[in-house]
């Protein structure tokens, strides 16, 4: 995070924090999606930092296309929290908030619970054996990019047998609000294995269709992830108020006049 921007990359004469190229116009019927989509990656790999604008104009021009679906992607930006929108002041970088990681992840063991409670009893050996392979990719995955992903699919995989659609689609929104966050673990590389380790215990209770142990586990993994990064975050906010506040310069004392008798 530390060579993202607050400049929108398109300024950038260089060209280095570019966003993809033009749409074809075979693709401008989704462009509002596609346009979401790039703005999406440029937040996630910190091209694009908290704060930084995203002005309409700019977008469109790059994306050659009219102001609407940029409008439309902007609003879909917001809605899943990647994106600030005020009147009159435009759209931004939603900031980066610890309370807001926090709660995304309180929210997921609730529902991430509810979701491994009524998938067990229908598990399959097949199934079994697809969260098993998701769980190794995603333990051996280095690339925080693909471990994000590599991750979602091993959650959704414990829970895909519960057939459940609506309640996948509210735990989807929250992995990809939450997507942000869980890259910085990527930066605390001793958390991030012992996420790995939470992964297999939950997939063995998962196999031994221990519906206590596994929803046990699964919401402590989740709650802890929760804490952690609100830790992280509200110590790194501190320690960035602290190195911009203004240094106490002491003033020097004044030399005491020493007093001088008659003689």
């Amino acid at each position: 995070m530390n060579d993202a921007t607050t400049r929108f990359p398109l300024d950038d004469p260089s060209g280095a924090n570019a966003l993809p190229g033009t749409i074809s116009v075979a693709e401008r019927a989704s462009a509002s999606r596609m346009i979401a989509n790039a703005l999406r990656d440029a937040i996630v790999d910190g091209t694009l930092a908290p704060g930084a604008p995203l002005r309409q104009d700019a977008i469109a021009r790059h994306f050659s296309v009219s102001a609407i679906p940029v409008r439309e992607a902007l609003r879909q930006l917001e809605s899943e929290g990647w994106a600030k929108v005020e009147i009159n002041k435009g759209a931004t970088v939603a900031p980066l908030s610890a309370d807001e990681a926090r709660e995304i992840y309180e929210i997921r063991a609730a529902l991430e619970s509810l979701a491994i409670g009524l998938a067990i009893p229908a598990h399959t050996r097949a199934s079994l054996q697809q969260a098993e392979a998701l769980c190794k990719a995603a333990t051996a995955e280095s690339d925080p990019s693909l471990y994000v992903a590599r991750n979602e699919a091993f959650h959704m995989s414990l829970y895909a047998p519960a057939a459940r659609p609506q309640l996948f689609e509210l735990i989807g929104v929250l992995h990809r609000r939450g997507e942000r966050y869980l890259r910085l673990k990527f930066g605390l590389p001793s958390y991030k294995g012992e996420s790995d380790r939470e992964h297999t215990a939950l997939l063995k209770a998962v196999r031994r269709h221990d519906i206590a142990a596994a929803q046990l586990l699964v919401t402590e993994h989740l709650l802890d992830t929760g804490d952690l990064l609100h830790r992280f975050l509200c110590e790194n906010a501190e320690a960035v108020s602290a190195a911009s506040a203004p240094s106490k310069t002491r003033k020097p004392r004044a030399k005491r006049e020493r007093a001088t008798s008659g003689s």
